[in-house]
C-alpha cells in the first residue's frame, strides 16, 4: 500500500477547513526542509523550519514557547520566553546533536548577518530535539553541520511526513512514527486566517492509542500480543506557525491548546515524555534596528482567539496521526524495529474509522 494520509482513510479531524495543502507551509512564507540519514544502525536526520523568506535575524516573528512536560532538551526557548521573538529557523533532530546543530545554525546566521556579534548582540539558535536512540545508534553522533545546511537547503512548501528528517528514527504508540503536519483556516471577521502545525512524533502506548475517537490501539494490542507494546519515555516537539496577528500573550495561549489534540490521539502526558511547544506568527515582523517611531502591531480580539484555540487543537491532532500513516518500517540499531501503522491495518484488516 502506497503511504497515505489519515484524510486518505476516510477521516476527517474536526470541524475546521484545512488549507490547500493542509500543512504548516499553508501559511505563507513558511517552508520545511529535511535531511535524512537511513542506513542499517543510522536512523536519525534534521528537520527545518523557515518562518519566512527574509532575513529572519533582521525581521523577527512574534514568538512563544510552552512547555507540557519538561523532559525534554530544547535550546533558545529562554530568550524566546523573555522577548517574545524568533530570530533564526527553527531546527530538529535527535538528542545528542543539538550542539552540533546550534553550531552549524549559528554559522548560517553568521554568513547572512555580518553584524551579529560585530556592530550588533549575538544570535539565538532555536533547537528542539527527540531521543531516537532505539532505532538509531545515537551515541555515534551522525549528524554533522552539513546534514543541517542541507536540510535548511531543502527547504520548500511540500513537506515529507513519516520516517525522514528529525522523524527518521522515531516511535510514537510503540509504533513508527516521525513527521507529520496538518492545518486549519480560521475564518473571521476582519480577514481569514492560516494555522499549521509541524509534529516530530515519539510519544506514547500502543493501547491509548485512539484516531477519531476509534480505540485502534486496544485493537492492535489484541492482535499483537503485546509484541510491541513499550513504556512511554519518548517525546513530542510540535511547531506552531500561524498568519493570525497576535500578540506574545495571546499567541501563548493559542499553543497551550495544543494538548488537546494530543490528549485525542490518546496522549496522557507520562513522567518520561517531554512535549515542548515552539509556535510564531508571521503576521508582524519585529525589526531588529530601532526607529525613531513606536511599532504599531496589529492584534485580534481576545473574543476571537476561541477559534485559533480550536484550529491548533485539530492541526495538532492530525499532525499525530499524519505522522503514523505517513511512516514505514524501520529496522536500525542492533537489529530493533517498529512496524508502520500502514502494515498492521492490512494485515488485521482493521478500519480505522467507523462505519457512517
Amino acid at each position: 500500500m502506497q503511504n497515505q494520509r489519515v484524510r486518505d482513510y476516510g477521516i476527517s479531524i474536526g470541524e475546521l477547513k484545512t488549507g490547500p495543502l493542509n500543512s504548516i507551509t499553508d501559511v505563507t512564507g513558511v517552508t520545511v526542509g529535511h535531511a535524512t540519514l537511513s542506513n542499517g544502525e543510522m536512523q536519525t536526520g534534521v528537520t527545518a523550519i523557515l518562518p519566512h523568506q527574509g532575513n529572519t535575524f533582521r525581521e523577527k516573528c512574534m514568538a512563544s514557547t510552552h512547555v507540557i512536560n519538561g523532559f525534554g532538551k530544547t535550546m533558545g526557548t529562554i530568550q524566546m520566553t523573555e522577548l517574545g521573538t524568533l530570530e533564526t529557523p527553527i531546527l530538529l533532530t535527535n538528542t545528542l546533536s543539538i550542539g552540533t546543530a546550534s553550531d552549524a545554525l549559528i554559522e548560517y546566521m553568521l554568513d547572512r548577518c555580518p553584524e551579529i556579534g560585530h556592530s550588533t548582540g549575538t544570535v539565538n539558535p532555536v533547537i528542539g530535539e527527540c531521543n531516537d536512540m532505539f532505532l538509531n545508534n545515537i551515541r555515534a553522533k551522525y549528524v554533522k553541520k552539513e546534514h543541517v545546511f542541507e536540510a535548511i537547503s531543502n527547504a520548500s512548501t511540500h513537506v515529507e511526513e513519516g520516517a525522514v528528517g528529525a522523524g527518521t528514527g522515531m516511535l510514537c504508540y510503540s509504533l513508527k512514527g516521525g513527521v507529520g503536519t496538518s492545518s486549519r483556516m480560521m475564518e473571521m471577521a476582519h480577514g481569514t486566517y492560516t494555522l499549521g502545525v509541524l509534529v516530530v512524533t515519539n510519544f506514547g502506548i500502543l493501547r491509548d492509542l485512539r484516531i477519531d475517537g476509534k480505540a485502534i490501539g486496544e485493537e492492535l494490542k489484541a492482535n499483537l500480543l503485546h509484541k510491541w507494546e513499550e513504556k512511554d519515555k519518548g517525546s513530542i516537539m510540535v511547531i506552531v506557525a500561524t498568519d493570525l496577528p497576535v500578540s506574545e500573550r495571546q499567541l501563548n495561549r493559542i499553543i497551550k491548546r495544543s494538548v488537546t489534540g494530543l490528549s485525542r490521539t490518546g496522549s496522557i502526558i507520562t513522567t518520561g515524555s517531554g512535549e515542548i511547544i515552539i509556535g510564531f506568527s508571521t503576521a508582524n515582523k519585529i525589526p531588529h534596528e530601532r526607529s525613531s517611531e513606536p511599532l504599531q502591531l496589529q492584534t485580534i480580539h481576545e473574543e476571537d482567539i476561541d477559534l485559533a484555540f480550536r484550529a491548533v487543537g485539530e492541526a495538532t491532532e492530525e499532525a499525530v496521526l499524519n505522522s503514523l500513516t505517513q511512516a514505514t518500517h524501520v529496522v536500525g540499531r542492533d537489529g530493533n524495529e517498529r512496524p508502520a501503522l500502514k502494515d498492521l491495518l492490512e494485515e488485521f484488516d482493521i478500519r480505522m474509522n467507523y462505519s457512517r
